[in-house]
């Protein structure tokens, strides 16, 4: 590739904020060590704001109780558990994204369930039982965590277009659902932020259109608009595994803008946010795609186009500690997580930490392509390289500086960060050896270089190598030298 000259005063739009909300197996699983361990993790090398999962008023958690007194059947509340789990996110500074879902089993009206642990996805029997559950929850969560409950944000349900997440994908009975919980939780306190429809892939476009006709026609302001985003052809099953074809990523955007498209198109509606409550390559947890650099480089470029049109954008999910479809039988399973069990970083991990540090460098974005983000802030310029399963390539930036600068690389590619090669390598043992595991955790880093660039003529070229399905993160900022009195770092080198 040539050269590219870098105009510092370009202000290109690019809403990147990757740290806004990450996804969870379901709740009940953060009572388990290997998962905290993971999301600590998670929140101390990248530190999400939300985290977003099932289960919530699922059997597990066991909120939602009866019991007859005098021939009477009387409800009363569980909070044990729901307390344990929302303090240790607290204690990681991470935050409730309360999807509300799935169906209390003595509350549904049906027994269809899904996963391997049977959430109930069928209509309440009584939608006062529910919504006077919604609001108490509500209350213990205002009177134990402080008004900042009020900020948390509220998505009822999940995925009602698909049949086996709301019973025969019933439009109208979901359309009741959301009134019914909208208007209670508004009732007792308007501020709480309240979304749907929470819909994924099927009939995505007729869903949201009707969803906001339904809402217009009721006089209801729903407080966002919520849908996920998968990004793969419908896989291949061969044993434990689904094989997936990625699909073009313009597409794929396309999809979500007729999504904005929409939106707009209503007056009442306009400028409301959009939550991508779910996204990432393969909408399996079987998905192998998930464990490779391929992944990490191909959310590269997600990441970099996601903010267009969407306020946030939630990756499902942070770690590997999840069982929709059972108990994974590996280390590398196609899980859904950027952290394997192990607490061992995949790839993608990388991709969601380096456009953290992109975040944290600055937010004035002076160049973006197919291929790299760049920004710029006092410091000096920040950026990012992928390559999508292509040929090597070397791209040569041109920046208008003088003096000197310290360029700092963090590169993920497979011959540098390729935990799965090298669990393939030793024979692709299922239950890992404490030794295998720190082995995998070691090799699961980024390789970090530098170099000194010095500026001709008002201009300084920097050169960033981009292998097979890489990600590099790069930093230049302006260099000082401060050497100590007889310190000569060449002569150091040359000593013999």
């Amino acid at each position: 590739m040539g050269k590219t000259v870098i105009d510092v005063n370009n202000n290109i739009p690019f809403n990147n904020n990757v740290d806004y909300c990450v996804g969870t197996g379901r709740l009940g699983l953060a009572l388990t060590a290997e998962y905290l361990e993971q999301l600590k993790l998670v929140q101390k090398e990248i530190g999400f704001k939300n985290i977003r999962g099932h289960g919530l008023f699922c059997d597990d958690v066991a909120i939602y109780q009866e019991y007859e007194e005098d021939g009477i059947t009387k409800v009363e509340y569980n909070y044990t558990y729901i307390d344990r789990i929302f303090d240790s996110y607290l204690e990681l500074g991470i935050r409730p994204f309360l999807e509300l879902g799935f169906m209390p089993e003595k509350m549904a009206s049906g027994t269809q369930t899904i996963f391997y642990w049977k959430g109930n996805t069928t209509p309440p029997k009584d939608y006062k039982l529910w919504t006077d559950m919604v609001i108490a929850l509500l209350k213990h969560l205002r009177s134990r965590y402080g008004e900042e409950v009020l900020d948390w944000n509220i998505e009822v349900w999940n995925e009602p277009n698909l049949p086996g997440f709301w019973y025969k994908a019933d439009m109208e009975e979901y359309f009741r659902l959301f009134k019914e919980t909208f208007t209670a939780i508004k009732a007792y306190d308007e501020r709480f932020q309240v979304g749907g429809p929470a819909i994924c892939g099927v009939n995505d476009e007729e869903w949201i259109q009707k969803f906001l006709e339904f809402c217009k026609a009721e006089g209801i302001k729903p407080d966002s608009v919520t849908r996920h985003h998968y990004t793969v052809e419908f896989p291949e099953r061969i044993g434990h595994y689904d094989y997936s074809k990625l699909e073009e990523p313009v597409a794929r955007l396309a999809n979500l803008q007729s999504t904005r498209d929409i939106v707009e198109s209503f007056d009442e509606f306009k400028g409301l946010p959009i939550h991508i409550t779910e996204f990432s390559t393969s909408y399996t947890p079987k998905g192998v795609i998930h464990d490779t650099n391929l992944n990490a480089a191909y959310l590269a470029g997600q990441l970099s186009h996601l903010g267009d049109m969407n306020t946030s954008y939630s990756y499902w999910t942070f770690g590997d500690v999840f069982e929709e479809q059972g108990v994974p039988f590996t280390p590398f399973h196609g899980g859904f997580g950027m952290v394997a069990n192990g607490c061992i970083p995949k790839p993608t991990f990388y991709t969601f930490a380096f456009f953290k540090q992109l975040k944290e460098f600055g937010t004035d974005c002076i160049f973006r392509d197919d291929t790299a983000v760049i920004v710029k802030s006092d410091k000096g310029f920040a950026g990012i390289l992928w390559n999508i399963d292509t040929d090597d390539f070397t791209r040569t930036f041109t920046f208008p500086v003088s003096g000197e600068y310290t360029l700092i690389t963090k590169t993920v590619d497979e011959d540098t960060c390729n935990p799965l090669k090298i669990w393939h390598d030793m024979g692709e043992p299922p239950y890992l050896t404490k030794a295998q595991t720190e082995l995998l955790r070691d090799c699961a880093k980024p390789l970090f270089g530098s170099d000194v660039i010095s500026a001709e003529n008002g201009k300084a070229d920097i050169s960033l190598t981009a292998k097979r399905n890489g990600v590099v993160y790069f930093e230049l900022t302006p260099r000082t030298f401060t050497p100590d009195r007889g310190y000569d770092y060449d002569k150091v080198l040359s000593f013999h």
